[in-house]
């Protein structure tokens, strides 16, 4: 399929100048979503509260996040993609800025919902930017490049929140993360005065229950937005207390449970390195099923191990394993309603975020109960069962269209 919409924005390094700073403001995004893990422990110690309760502050943006992607993708579609991502990025800086002032737990999960309401829209809106510049033949290795700011961006949030913050608190994280904002913002609104053009299409509009109505209708966006759902349900319900777990069970420092989950990126990462191959080799389906054992034998790692050595090995291996099965469902997600690509891959990460923050509430009642082994080990059954299921689907899809990609 040609690409359209977007693709008149001059030469071929204007639009690879765009994702570079696309990808820098993923990388403020991820690194807003993932701060959350290493600062968990040192929140609930510093407001003396369990970690259950903590985790407020990332049930509270996971929340928001989700439900914030009913708005922003029908207002990209509308307005421009490029000149909306723009927008919210700027206005991540101050939101984010906010958070770091906050005196008190409660105000703390407060900021981080409203900052969540400006981030959400930054990164599945570009990738529907890139899903009508780029064709889908070439689109998975196009999109896993542009996540490498998004990988970056959960090393660098883990990092932040376990070095920075374990070395200057908490509140130092997140004004190093209001500043990545500002940067990416200002570099995009450059670009935005420049390429009038790189805005993206713009839809006709309808109202927003219609849109999403009209969207639901269709039976193959009812499977990846389940599972989607699935996916960030099981894999953030345990992976959000892997930080807690480390410093609680295994006694570790600060700084060291940071640089420990951000091999979770480490594994992205070498997944981006090897996208090509792993395409041309293992297909969507193949990608899907052995992602989610991959995901599965990394949480059985860490709920039977300790030391370093291993759950650092199993860190990789998560952040492997989770980015063969998410960058195949981001892909299919950019092409699920390509008439209406902001409202479609908008829809995708409202239902990964929301699960997200249901999966997440859910783990804490669970570690609470049973401790973090029985969590983890949820998430070794769950994994493989997610990643089979789309495996399964998409192998009844091409047989229904011939093994031709369709929107």
């Amino acid at each position: 399929m040609a690409a359209r919409g977007g693709a008149d924005i001059g030469s071929g390094s204007d639009r690879a100048r765009i994702i570079l700073l696309l990808a820098l403001a993923a990388f403020g995004s991820a690194a807003s979503m993932r701060v959350s893990e290493p600062v968990l422990p040192q929140l609930a110690e510093l407001f003396a509260v369990p970690p259950s309760r903590a985790s407020v502050v990332f049930s509270a943006y996971a929340l928001a996040y989700g439900l914030a992607q009913l708005l922003w993708g029908p207002i990209g579609d509308r307005l421009g993609k490029l000149a909306t991502i723009t927008f919210l990025t700027l206005a991540s800086a101050f939101t984010t800025a906010l958070v770091a002032l906050t005196p008190s737990l409660g105000l703390l999960a407060l900021g981080r919902l409203v900052s969540g309401l400006t981030v959400a829209g930054i990164i599945p809106l570009a990738m529907a930017w890139i899903g009508e510049t780029v064709p889908y033949d070439q689109r998975q290795p196009v999109l896993a490049r542009y996540l490498t700011g998004q990988i970056l961006g959960v090393v660098g949030g883990q990092a932040a929140g376990g070095i920075v913050g374990g070395m200057f608190g908490w509140r130092a994280a997140f004004l190093l993360l209001a500043l990545v904002f500002l940067l990416a913002g200002l570099a995009l609104l450059r670009e935005l005065r420049r390429h009038a053009t790189a805005a993206g299409r713009k839809s006709a509009g309808g109202s927003l229950a219609a849109l999403h109505l009209s969207l639901l209708g269709r039976p193959w966006v009812r499977v990846v937005l389940l599972v989607v759902a699935l996916e960030g349900a099981i894999f953030f319900g345990a992976f959000a207390y892997v930080g807690a777990q480390l410093r609680q069970v295994q006694g570790l420092d600060y700084d060291l449970v940071g640089i420990l989950l951000a091999l979770f990126g480490a594994g992205g990462l070498l997944f981006v390195a090897l996208v090509r191959r792993l395409v041309r080799r293992l297909g969507e389906r193949g990608l899907a099923f052995l992602g989610g054992l991959v995901a599965a034998i990394a949480f059985l790692l860490l709920s039977t191990t300790s030391g370093v050595v291993l759950p650092g090995l199993a860190m990789v291996l998560l952040g492997f394993g989770f980015y063969m099965l998410h960058n195949t469902l981001q892909t299919n997600a950019t092409q699920m309603a390509p008439e209406m690509r902001g409202v479609a891959v908008s829809a995708f990460a409202s239902a990964f975020f929301l699960s997200q923050a249901a999966g997440t509430w859910l783990g804490g009642r669970l570690v609470d109960i049973g401790g973090f082994t029985p969590l983890f080990l949820l998430a070794v059954l769950g994994m493989p069962l997610v990643g089979a299921l789309f495996a399964l689907r998409l192998a009844r899809r091409a047989a229904r269209t011939g093994g031709t990609e369709t929107g």
